[in-house]
């Protein structure tokens, strides 16, 4: 990992930072496979799952699986949000109730918590 990309990760992850939108290498990437925690390789997202939410960042509509992740009540910024976090690792992002059917979910996840791995 490039050292850049390695500080983006840890400060996205220990820090629970957010990249600034339209800047992350996943935002209108298209391809099909499966996205993981960068940090640990834990399968987090099918590439079936994601749609362009227009808000700048890579966005899903449900995880792999319920047990991938984990959710945690952010009272950070002066708001209450509720927090993704990898089952295993740290922060990746945050999930909203404004996504398209049929969760009417948004996982709205940092490009850099992720790396993506083709299907073959």
């Amino acid at each position: 990992m490039a050292a850049a990309a390695y500080a983006g990760a840890v400060r996205r992850s220990a820090k629970k930072g957010t990249e600034r939108a339209f800047t992350g290498k996943y935002d209108g990437f298209k391809g099909n496979g499966i996205y993981q925690c960068a940090g640990c390789g834990n399968d987090l997202f099918k590439s079936d799952a994601k749609f362009d939410s227009g808000t700048g960042w890579p966005s899903f509509w449900m995880p792999i699986s319920k047990s991938a992740v984990r959710e945690e009540v952010d009272k950070d910024m002066f708001m209450s949000r509720t927090e993704v976090l990898c089952r295993r690792d740290g922060h990746l992002g945050h999930v909203f109730n404004d996504g398209p059917k049929p969760t009417g979910l948004r996982y709205c996840m940092n490009s850099v918590a992720l790396k993506f791995v083709e299907k073959p």
